[in-house]
């Protein structure tokens, strides 16, 4: 038997009055009636009834009916149910008084059946149309707030905001950022001899600690390209220690995958690479959003990572310059660069 569309809640103190309003509603399959004499009871019997109409006498015991409608006004449970206020007093005054309050109709008691019954119909009608408004729209924030935290994890904060407010062409240049690149070693290898399951749960271990790592410095993760993550600081919002907040990530990140690596009895190793410089950056796509970098900067740490060496952090004379005498190094000497020729390069060790 489906459940019936209107519910009618009858506040009124009279039992005679409650008995007589379920007369007139008893034979609507489509009205479901409760009735209770005091205030607080209605109020408590809304949250469980859950009516879409509430009958309501002008007069009842030890409290005024105003009052009761503006309660009812007040709790976020009956804040939009429609009242009908029901009274012996047919005096365009106290209809004024009723409707100011919050009331949404006014009936002389005992009303005539057919008029109490459409007037309960078109009223909770009403308020059924508002509910479903309601969970629509809740429905579309749900999504709209879904959307934003995709547009969000997948594109700088900034950067989002700027695409949601209608900027179409987003490309930038930066004077100095500083550019990571880290691949993990031997993972083509491990690749082969493993589940597709195993292979990219281990990857989404190591990445999202890479990720957690760049949340908590400010740096911001660009992509991974397979085994490989490549991160910058410096943009979207310039920032004077970008070399140092880099820096202070790939340490963080060798620790964080040799912590994966003995938990789960690997023996790969990671390559970091980081140079600082110059660098174009934008969004590219309309409907698969890249934000991407592009420059001799973006080259040249790529190859201080493939140049570099296992869990070691290869960094240009450049960025040792920026880090100064807060870090710690071992000078790797001249080192002759594919596609950039001889090169004067560093292991960075950790801070001073």
């Amino acid at each position: 038997m489906e459940e019936p569309t209107h519910r009618v809640l009858l506040v009124d103190d009279q039992a005679m009055i409650g008995e007589a309003v379920r007369r007139l509603v008893r034979d609507e399959p489509d009205i479901a009636y409760e009735c209770c004499r005091d205030a607080e009871t209605a109020f408590a019997l809304a949250e469980t009834f859950r009516p879409t109409v509430i009958l309501q006498d002008l007069m009842l015991r030890d409290v005024s009916g105003l009052d009761v409608v503006r309660r009812f006004r007040a709790l976020p449970a009956t804040a939009a149910i429609p009242v009908i206020m029901l009274s012996a007093r047919d005096e365009p005054v106290v209809k004024a008084e009723l409707l100011g309050a919050g009331a949404n109709d006014y009936l002389v008691k005992l009303p005539d059946r057919i008029e109490l019954i459409a007037r309960i119909r078109v009223h909770s009608e009403a308020y059924l149309r508002l509910l479903e408004r309601n969970a629509a729209f809740a429905a579309l924030e749900r999504e709209r707030e879904k959307s934003e935290r995709l547009l969000r994890n997948i594109l700088p904060e900034k950067i989002a905001s700027r695409l949601k407010d209608g900027d179409a062409t987003i490309a930038e240049s930066f004077p100095a950022v500083t550019v990571l690149f880290a691949d993990l070693c031997g993972f083509t290898d491990f690749s082969q001899r493993v589940d597709a399951r195993h292979l990219v749960g281990l990857l989404d271990e190591i990445f999202s600690a890479f990720d957690r790592l760049a949340l908590g410095l400010g740096v911001e993760k660009i992509k991974t390209i397979g085994d490989a993550y490549m991160a910058v600081a410096g943009l979207p919002e310039p920032r004077a220690d970008h070399a140092e907040a880099t820096a202070d990530m790939a340490i963080g990140m060798l620790d964080a995958f040799r912590d994966v690596m003995q938990a789960r009895e690997l023996a790969m190793q990671v390559r970091i690479g980081i140079h600082s410089g110059p660098v174009v950056a934008g969004v590219i796509g309309r409907h698969k959003f890249s934000y991407d970098l592009w420059g001799d900067t973006v080259n040249t740490a790529s190859r201080m990572e493939s140049h570099g060496e296992p869990s070691r952090i290869h960094v240009s004379a450049a960025t040792r310059s920026l880090l100064g005498d807060r870090y710690r190094f071992a000078d790797r000497g001249d080192v002759t660069i594919k596609g950039k020729g001889v090169m004067s390069t560093f292991f960075l060790l950790g801070r001073a």
